[in-house]
């Protein structure tokens, strides 16, 4: 009964310990180790783009991840890592990138495109509401070919 309670508790910690990290890239040093996948965690996988380089399997995230900590044993700080990161890879390297010009349209272009739609379906709307309005409202009376064609409609339609 033990071992089996001691089986299930290491299952259930394998999702916390599973990620794309392989012993082979870890550092000796256990904080160099934290910041590296503190690092890790806000670089954005160029390849799978919704994963950071710490769950992505991709090869160049394995690169990265390398990079991450080849330059933190270097003795650079988290942030000049993470300059040199973006130096070579741009503002889109970052899960979370920086608000300014050259990035307002990841920040604010979906509000953009929610409000142009909105925009769009207020004035359809309208547009109806005017049509509808404009619309006769009496009934128009029928010529006398439509009343011919109604009659016949009509006796067809009894004879069946």
């Amino acid at each position: 009964m033990r071992a089996f309670a001691a089986l299930a508790f290491l299952i259930a910690l394998l999702p916390a310990v599973a990620g794309a990290v392989q012993p082979d890239e870890m550092l000796a040093d256990p904080a160099l180790e934290a910041r590296a996948r503190d690092i890790g965690k806000e670089l954005r996988c160029l390849v799978c783009q919704n994963e950071s380089i710490e769950e992505s399997n991709a090869e160049l995230a394995r690169d990265l991840r390398l990079l991450v900590r080849e330059r933190l044993t270097q003795g650079e700080t988290d942030d000049q890592v993470r300059a040199f990161v973006v130096q070579r890879y741009g503002d889109f390297v970052l899960l979370k990138p920086p608000v300014k010009p050259s990035t307002w349209i990841l920040w604010y272009g979906p509000a953009g495109i929610l409000l142009l739609g909105g925009i769009g379906v207020l004035l359809y709307l309208r547009g109806r509401r005017k049509a509808v309005a404009a619309a006769p409202r009496e009934a128009v009376p029928l010529d006398a070919e439509e009343q011919r064609r109604l009659a016949a409609l009509m006796a067809e339609g009894d004879s069946k």
